[in-house]
């Protein structure tokens, strides 16, 4: 798999991020593109923003055990998969915003580098190397630009 904390794959993420617009249409799902955008952000304001609550200890344990590996693992998402609450995007969003916030969680993320994430505790799933971070933030974004064509 391709790590976000690469300079070449983070700028071929960005390169794709960018070649989405407003109107590019979906080959699956229901979200538009700017829903899209801000449900990626989603990943990164649980991990650099204190935006979402935290799941209570049972939810964490139940996460940890049933959710997490498929997250973190280096298998891609099937489509039209179930989503978490905190993910949902039901409401319209800025397109130009959330590409932008998109674009600079990607290069804030390379620019730490895989040695931050090394032992860094999860919104969601307790703490996690270096490797299920990339896998959790890598494959989510290239799921969803596949989704858009990008």
């Amino acid at each position: 798999m391709k790590s976000v904390f690469n300079q070449n794959d983070a700028a071929e993420l960005i390169d794709r991020v960018n070649k989405l617009r407003p109107t590019t249409e979906r080959l699956w799902g229901k979200m538009n593109a700017a829903q899209m955008l801000a449900h990626c952000n989603v990943t990164y304001e649980m991990a650099y923003e204190d935006k979402h609550p935290k799941p209570n200890p049972l939810m964490k344990m139940v996460l940890k055990l049933l959710v997490k590996n498929t997250v973190v693992n280096e298998t891609p998402y099937k489509r039209n998969g179930q989503t978490a609450p905190a993910f949902l995007i039901k409401e319209d969003k800025d397109f130009d915003t959330e590409k932008n916030r998109l674009v600079n969680y990607v290069k804030k993320t390379q620019e730490l580098g895989a040695q931050y994430f090394e032992g860094k505790e999860s919104h969601s799933f307790g703490t996690l190397n270096q490797n299920e971070w990339n896998n959790m933030f890598y494959k989510h974004l290239d799921h969803h630009l596949s989704q858009f064509g990008a």
